[in-house]
């Protein structure tokens, strides 16, 4: 099941042991982001876990998808090889997303939704730890709507005695797009010395189809992935991992730009603009990565340090764009990224007079070399970010936790960080040349928390926190194309963006029941965005204020022995203020992709012997009628945003599991039941329609 309500995950010193400890209760035992762990239900935060069995169970695609039941996140879609989760109203580089602990944001992250979080392999994956509204204080610049932490698979070998050896496979394979997916992983090692994981998967995705649009053609595409993951208990209390992960992704179209996307009528009315004239011939995303990383972790008897991490990483990464528009007297317009990401992480903990202490330091420096082309011939004014550039971030921070009554427990921070960009290859539109330049920043953010029990299974917690973004290279030298394809550019003068989370949360855990709702306001200063240019482009300018605010609702109750229910909800808003030109003066606009009223609700019987499930989910949203009025008026993404408003929806799927003996277990579901067609608010595409998966899973 999905684990939700208030708790945290963490993300470093026993992340990929504590992930296993994950059971199907109500109340999850522990989470991995609070950099230490801790029960869900004693953190101050609100926060989701996503874990194995939640992802194999719902036959869960991508990790964008893996969020369709997590209150407060909007699922967007510009193709369906992207997915850009707002969480709490922010998207793409306002999110923190991590690996294990570390730092998968980078200087190269363009603005808006992005394709980067569906560049890792969800079957890899042991669970999905989710804190929304942060702040910085943890882990640094861009955690302001949430921060997540993808945990992998590991041996397990602590939990083994003896030489062991094991083995699974599972296929996956959906009608409405006749897509295949394969993933075949060993386990090999010795109980308590060593163990070593790998894994490989293939997915061939198909075109997906709805019952209006039919057939949307070139939204299939490929990918491979391969990871390996050893381990070694080098002492009694600590252990040494050597991780290794890679991802490749070709010819995913951006679809709703291309001739291949007709348009869409629903229920009689015109919503998203027909390009089947005007859009491009193509214009395909490629993606490679790899992740590389040696951590050593452990606890020490007799020292002021109980417990340390140190980790380091290495990163590479390629970020291509082919884009042809001759079928329109256009051109071929090609980008390309090369980024390598150095990452250091030292993490301690101590016990310091009546609480405990967490703290050390981050650095991640990044390499990148950039080009494009228009026709064969070099354009140096189209580089996706400029040529030859560096972009260091280094931070230090400190968390106190101190239980203060047997029912109250305050938790205080702070973090310095300090980035720096280095540049070379720099050619604004008009410059006959290159330019080099380079600029820095600091900050100090600062994060009080409280929680406190009101009897032993009701508890209120909230506090303040503030979020810190440092411009990356994107918004400084970035060229990209934005919305309908227009050109979207850096400026080397943007500031810091800065952040003020509040947030308020009431919560009940007992044996069978969980319930939360939380409240939240984040104020917001000087957030970079496009504007308008005057010449048909964007530049990068610093907007004025702004707020977003919200209420959530999650509950799950087991009523019976064999029956369980859950529902959820969302609702927010927001407005922030916007020069309608660049340099013009400030006017208040509705913050883009605020997502209206959302929610969901399932129903699981389990059989005594656990060895057959079946769960029923519905899943809904309000019609969209507070769309940014600037956008709606240029139409510049009247692609992707309707004319009018987002239709609401309502989805009815159907889930089943059976336990056919010990190693061989068949998953079966049924989404969208009635074949409706429907979108999520800002997506380029419509999703799935009657959609009937098959999962097979065998073990040894």
């Amino acid at each position: 099941m999905t684990l939700l309500l208030a708790g945290i995950p963490m993300t470093s010193v026993m992340a990929e042991e504590l992930a296993k400890e994950t059971t199907e209760t109500l109340d999850p035992t522990v989470v991995t982001a609070t950099r230490s762990p801790e029960s869900i239900t004693d953190t101050p935060y609100t926060a989701s876990v996503v874990d194995r069995k939640d992802l194999d169970d719902h036959l869960i695609r991508s990790i964008p998808d893996a969020f369709v039941a997590v209150p407060g996140v909007l699922i967007q879609k510009t193709a369906h090889g992207h997915g850009s989760p707002y969480i709490r109203g922010f998207t793409g580089r306002q999110n923190l997303l991590l690996v294990d602990g570390i730092r998968m944001n980078n200087s190269t992250w363009r603005s808006g939704p992005v394709q980067y979080w569906n560049t890792f392999d969800q079957e890899n994956l042991q669970s999905i730890e989710l804190i929304k509204g942060q702040g910085s204080v943890l882990y640094g610049s861009d955690a302001i709507g949430g921060t997540a932490n993808l945990i992998s698979r590991s041996s397990g070998f602590m939990d083994q005695s003896g030489f062991f050896s094991q083995g699974r496979s599972h296929y996956r394979f959906d009608t409405n797009s006749e897509s295949h997916v394969g993933r075949l992983e060993a386990n090999i090692g010795e109980g308590g010395k060593w163990g070593l994981t790998l894994g490989l998967t293939g997915k061939d995705f198909g075109d997906i189809r709805d019952d209006a649009v039919g057939r949307m053609k070139r939204t299939g595409y490929s990918e491979e992935a391969f990871d390996l993951k050893f381990e070694t208990a080098i002492s009694d209390s600590a252990i040494l991992t050597l991780a290794h992960q890679y991802l490749n992704q070709d010819d995913i179209y951006r679809w709703h730009r291309t001739i291949y996307n007709p348009g869409w009528v629903h229920e009689g009315e015109q919503l998203i603009g027909d390009q089947s004239t005007s859009g491009a011939k193509a214009e395909i995303y490629d993606q490679e990565r790899s992740l590389t990383y040696a951590r050593l972790a452990g606890s020490v008897d007799g020292s002021f340090i109980d417990n340390y991490s140190v980790t380091l990483s290495y990163q590479k990464t390629q970020d291509s764009t082919y884009r042809d528009r001759t079928n329109t007297g256009g051109n071929i317009d090609t980008k390309v990224i090369d980024l390598e990401t150095y990452g250091f992480d030292l993490q301690l903990e101590s016990k310091v007079g009546p609480g405990s202490l967490i703290y050390g330091l981050d650095y991640y420096r990044d390499e990148a070399d950039a080009s494009a082309a228009r026709n064969g011939t070099f354009r140096p004014s189209s580089r996706p970010v400029a040529d030859d550039s560096t972009y260091d971030l280094l931070g230090a921070f400190a968390q106190y936790q101190w239980e203060a009554t047997d029912a109250l427990k305050v938790t205080a921070g702070a973090r310095y960080s300090y980035a720096e960009a280095e540049w070379e290859g720099y050619r604004p539109s008009g410059a006959s040349e290159d330019q080099s330049g380079d600029n820095h920043w600091d900050d100090l953010s600062l994060s009080l928390r409280a929680m406190y029990d009101l009897s032993n299974s009701w508890s209120v917690y909230g506090g303040v926190s503030q979020a810190f973004r440092a411009p990356n290279l994107n918004d400084l030298t970035g060229s990209t194309y934005s919305l309908n394809g227009i050109n979207s550019s850096g400026s080397v003068d943007v500031d810091p963006e800065e952040y003020i989370n509040y947030e308020l949360g009431l919560r009940y855990a007992s044996e069978n029941t969980t319930f939360g709702v939380a409240a939240y306001y984040n104020d917001i200063e000087d957030q970079i965005a496009g504007v308008d240019d005057g010449m048909g482009g964007s530049t990068a300018t610093n907007a004025g204020e702004g707020y977003i605010f919200g209420v959530e609702v999650d509950g799950a109750y087991r009523f019976a022995e064999n029956w369980e229910a859950r529902a959820w909800a969302a609702w927010q808003d927001g407005k922030a203020e916007y020069p309608s030109v660049i340099n013009g003066p400030m006017e208040e606009d509705t913050i883009r992709r605020m997502h209206p009223f959302m929610g969901g609700a399932s129903l699981r019987w389990t059989r005594t012997d656990d060895r057959l499930w079946i769960e029923s989910r519905v899943k809904g949203a309000a019609t969209v009628t507070n769309v940014n009025a600037s956008t709606k008026a240029s139409g510049n993404d009247n692609t992707r945003v309707p004319t009018s408003d987002t239709p609401s929806y309502f989805i009815v799927s159907l889930y089943s599991g059976y336990q056919v003996n010990e190693n061989l277990e068949l998953t079966l579901g049924l989404e969208n039941l009635l074949d409706d067609d429907y979108r999520y608010h800002g997506a380029g595409q419509n999703e799935p329609g009657l959609n009937a998966i098959l999962g097979v899973t065998m073990t040894w």
